[in-house]
């Protein structure tokens, strides 16, 4: 580049101007590489990229400040003085920085693109030796026609096996369950009862009429159920002299009570009969003023001591 004003002579105490040096166009820019074509190569340590990058950044800010700090002056044509920006090589650090820093990151991103990659690869390849250790074939063949069917019969005797064990504990349950509900009634059951319902006691134990009347006279209408007063089984059922018809039941205790002249008789010799069951029905025969039930107590057997009936009931719990 040419001086400005060749002739005009520079003052004793004026600072000779700074010359910029130029480029005309079509000059050929200097180039601050080698002719070696440049090659990339792989980042294995990007903290130390990144610590270059710093150490070349700190270098080109320290430039820039030493070309700003000596202002650069120069004339025009008519005499006006201008102040030059930062020339091009203060600037070429901050270009050099940027660059790094972007080659840095694609750099990054690529190595994390590959492990990326490789992780995946891995993923994959232990999913499949899970697979195999697991023993599952993806190409396994299908199951034939003859092991299916004989799977669903295996399946099927198996399912009749549980029902039918469901069945029987079902069964069982309910047997448990009704001797259950056998055992609290027989435990509730009394241990005596009237041998007539509603009756009128009529006649007592004692002398009557210059005799012993042996038992109790229940007066009642003809065809009211008489039961026996406690569990027993029925020594005889049919005519007795005086009574009738009359029927005689032993006790576990061994004592014997005895009905007499009902109007029809309902049990057999022989027959087990608990508290409260029907044996006969109320009558009027024999030697009988009216229908009532004769009802004896006799100890330790058939041809035992006749006693009172009323005390012998209360202490079994029933009341006259």
């Amino acid at each position: 580049m040419s001086q400005l004003h060749h002739d005009r002579p520079v003052d004793q105490g004026e600072t000779a101007p700074h010359h910029v040096p130029t480029r005309r166009m079509g000059d050929a820019r200097p180039s601050d590489t080698t002719p070696e074509e440049l090659r990339l190569t792989e980042v294995t340590d990007l903290a130390d990229l990144a610590q270059q990058a710093e150490t070349v950044a700190r270098a080109g800010i320290e430039d820039v400040r030493q070309a700003s700090a000596a202002p650069v002056v120069t004339r025009g044509r008519r005499g006006r003085r201008r102040t030059r920006g930062i020339p091009a090589s203060a600037r070429r650090p901050a270009a050099c920085l940027a660059a790094a820093l972007v080659g840095a990151g694609a750099l990054g991103l690529f190595a994390a693109g590959d492990r990326v990659a490789e992780g995946i690869d891995v993923a994959e390849s232990s999913s499949v030796s899970v697979a195999a250790e697991l023993g599952v074939d993806g190409g396994s063949q299908p199951v034939p026609e003859a092991d299916a069917t004989a799977r669903l019969g295996e399946l099927t005797a198996s399912r009749t096996a549980r029902e039918a064990e469901q069945a029987a504990a079902a069964q069982a349950q309910a047997e448990a369950d009704r001797l259950a509900a056998a055992a609290i009634a027989e435990a509730a059951r009394p241990e005596a009862v009237l041998p007539v319902d509603g009756a009128r006691l009529s006649s007592g134990f004692g002398s009557r009429w210059g005799r012993l009347h042996a038992g109790l006279d229940f007066a009642a209408p003809i065809g009211t159920p008489e039961k026996a007063a406690m569990d027993g089984v029925v020594l005889e059922a049919g005519p007795a002299s005086g009574y009738g018809l009359a029927v005689f039941v032993q006790h576990a205790n061994g004592d014997v009570t005895a009905y007499g002249h009902m109007e029809e008789i309902l049990v057999s010799p022989g027959q087990v009969v608990r508290a409260g069951d029907t044996i006969a029905l109320l009558g009027n025969r024999g030697r009988s003023t009216g229908p009532h039930l004769h009802f004896e107590v006799r100890l330790g057997g058939l041809n035992g001591e006749k006693v009172d009936p009323v005390p012998y009931l209360r202490e079994r719990g029933v009341q006259l």
